[in-house]
């Protein structure tokens, strides 16, 4: 009997001797960062231009190109915006091939069509709720061969909600 009297006391002294430290607290999960659906600016900045045939004039024109669209973007429940909106002129219904969007972070392959080809769009950059900074890289493809790489940075800031159609 005095044997089994005893384990319940050590047990409890062996656990006493260890309550100096609190346990640590659970580490918060970040918040998520999603971007906010509504009405954005959207600057593109060619910064690079490629066809089989440019010329170093048609280069440097086309490096001049800063396009500006005022535009509704629609985001999903994840926080992932429209593709199209991505996508500005450098294609048309365009669907995510693939996508990470993680803490602010996008990186993105958009599958479009371009005219009478298609367009491919790799996205990379970050955003917060209200802005946004991508590099993004076009390839159009016409019958089996790439026809036209562009590069473009694209900063965007949301300006408010979508105006109500009327």
């Amino acid at each position: 009997m005095k044997l089994l009297a005893a384990v319940p006391l050590g047990l409890t002294l062996g656990l006493g001797a260890c309550g100096g430290d609190p346990a640590p607290a659970p580490q918060a999960e970040d918040a998520p960062v999603l971007m906010q659906a509504g009405e954005w600016t959207i600057i593109r900045k060619t910064t690079g231009y490629n066809t089989p045939t440019v010329t170093p004039a048609e280069y440097q024109a086309a490096l001049k190109q800063i396009g500006e669209d005022k535009l509704c973007i629609a985001v999903d429940a994840q926080g992932v915006p429209d593709a199209d909106a991505l996508a500005g002129k450098d294609g048309t219904a365009c669907t995510y091939k693939d996508k990470m969007v993680r803490k602010g972070r996008l990186i993105a392959t958009l599958s479009c069509t371009a005219g009478t080809g298609t367009s491919e769009i790799v996205v990379e950059g970050n955003y917060t709720a209200d802005t946004l900074t991508l590099g993004a890289t076009m390839t159009k493809m016409q019958g089996g061969s790439a026809v036209l790489r562009t590069t473009h940075d694209v900063t965007g800031k949301r300006v408010g909600d979508c105006p109500k159609p009327g």
